[in-house]
């Protein structure tokens, strides 16, 4: 008799997440996971899909989100699973959206700027809310230290007491135990630019005890980046854990071309601890709005503006005109704020993209009102203009850093390959067509090319709709 499963996809190509060259075959699924991949001529699935003409590739592994609250608010969580994306890494930058601060100061307010998201005092309850209401894609959770600090620290100018830091080593201990799979740090933001080195690694040092990973937005990633690179591995070293360098960047005119230096000196380091990096797809970058972001960049963007809402989108110097001010004071009356800044340019894109051990994450804030093209086209970008319009990598490359190799560094066991006993987190796209059609002028647009999406082999996106179903897992680290 013939074995009946939940899904048989027939006639793929198969880009298995591992890198190696795509071949075809079909797969099976029972119970969320891959039991079969091969030819299933003889077995029938209760639900079957033709996958004639289409590759089969792992679900893509979000390296860097800002999610947190998206996942509760927004559990559809359609500019992800509209491009392939099946599982986000939350909490980045130091900033995650427990445990509860006493007051919301930038850049929290990139979660939510009225505060009403924060709601739970410790980190497990937040990671039990996000377990009783799944959604459609799997989660692994970093906290963030700018939370701890906001929450411990009274005065944030300074470096934290003893008292403080054991407050928040406490906050660090829970998390892991909880369920968190590491701690990130965002040291270029006020809340945590007083922290030293010191501190930093004296709150994170339950990280090593759990098993757990430091994940780092460099204090600078501009005149003073190798310097900060420097005390992102001595973090790392001190602390005996893996470390990941965030949406990798140098910044500013005068560092153009400068990842040439920064990515041989990570190559160098990788050869003595555990680090690894991430990078989105664009030259400009995104976060709250401020003058010393502005001073460097050539054109800047309003993402949104609680002072004057109406200012969402459009360029930060056609505001100052349209308000009869400077550039300055612009910047003051649209406070609190969000923007986008071109400071980058595409050659270090492009060659840090390239760089073998980087990871995709998109970086992109879902509750921004005109938010960077990079939330809803990360991943189609890479496989579309980079991959197959620029010929940066292979295509099973390209995948590979979206999938096997992230999976492989965060310690997401079973996830991002396609193999038997692997959870069933997989997009079926069309190689030659898939792209990214978000943009700067129109960035809420999903990708081209993605047929369907399944998450732990439940559907989640179907015929260019979220289908409603909500099987995502809170994911713990296994190293």
């Amino acid at each position: 008799m013939s074995p009946v499963h939940d899904l048989v996809i027939r006639g793929g190509e198969i880009a298995d997440g591992s890198g190696a060259p795509r071949f075809e075959a079909d797969v099976a699924v029972d119970g969320g996971r891959i039991v079969r991949v091969g030819d299933l001529a003889g077995a029938r699935g209760r639900e079957e899909v033709d996958a004639r003409g289409l590759l089969i590739a792992p679900g893509f592994i979000d390296a860097h989100t800002h999610d947190d609250r998206a996942l509760l608010s927004d559990g559809a969580m359609t500019p992800k699973v509209s491009q392939g994306v099946t599982t986000v890494i939350g909490g980045n930058c130091g900033i995650s959206l427990a445990p509860r601060p006493p007051r919301i100061v930038p850049p929290l307010d990139l979660l939510d700027n009225d505060g009403q998201w924060f709601r739970h005092a410790r980190f497990g309850d937040y990671l039990q809310a996000l377990r009783e209401q799944p959604a459609a894609t799997n989660c692994a959770m970093l906290l963030g230290h700018i939370t701890l600090r906001v929450l411990a620290v009274d005065d944030l100018e300074r470096t934290a007491t003893d008292a403080e830091i054991a407050r928040m080593r406490d906050h660090v201990d829970e998390a892991m135990q909880a369920g968190a799979i590491g701690v990130s740090t965002g040291l270029a933001y006020g809340p945590s630019r007083a922290a030293s080195t010191e501190e930093v690694i004296d709150v994170c040092r339950p990280l090593r005890a759990h098993g757990g990973i430091f994940t780092t937005h460099l204090r600078d990633e501009g005149d003073t980046v190798m310097d900060c690179l420097e005390e992102t591995f001595r973090i790392g070293r001190e602390l005996g854990v893996p470390v990941v360098i965030s949406h990798h960047k140098v910044v500013g005119q005068a560092n153009h071309g400068r990842s040439v230096e920064t990515l041989a000196r990570i190559a160098e380091q990788m050869r003595q601890q555990a680090v690894c990096l991430d990078c989105y797809p664009y030259n400009a970058s995104s976060t709250i709005l401020e003058q010393e972001l502005v001073d460097g960049a050539a054109r800047v963007i309003v993402t949104w503006s609680k002072a004057m809402p109406r200012f969402s989108g459009r360029d930060l110097s056609d505001v100052a005109h349209e308000l009869g001010c400077t550039v300055e004071t612009a910047v003051e009356r649209l406070q609190p704020a969000g923007a986008i800044y071109f400071r980058m340019h595409e050659d270090d894109v492009a060659r840090i993209l390239q760089f073998d051990d980087t990871m995709i994450g998109s970086d992109g804030l879902p509750h921004d009102e005109t938010p960077h093209p990079r939330l809803w086209g990360s991943f189609p970008r890479v496989l579309g203009h980079y991959a197959r319009g620029m010929g940066l990598f292979p295509l099973e490359k390209a995948i590979h850093k979206m999938t096997g190799l992230t999976a492989d560094r965060f310690g997401l066991a079973d996830r991002g390959h396609i193999r038997e006993g692997a959870w069933a987190d997989l997009v079926l796209l069309d190689a030659a067509t898939v792209a990214d059609r978000a943009t700067f002028a129109q960035p809420v647009q999903p990708a081209m090319g993605i047929a369907r999406v399944w998450t732990n082999g439940v559907a989640v996106w179907r015929d260019g709709r979220t289908t409603g179903e909500r099987p995502g897992q809170v994911l713990r680290r296994q190293p």
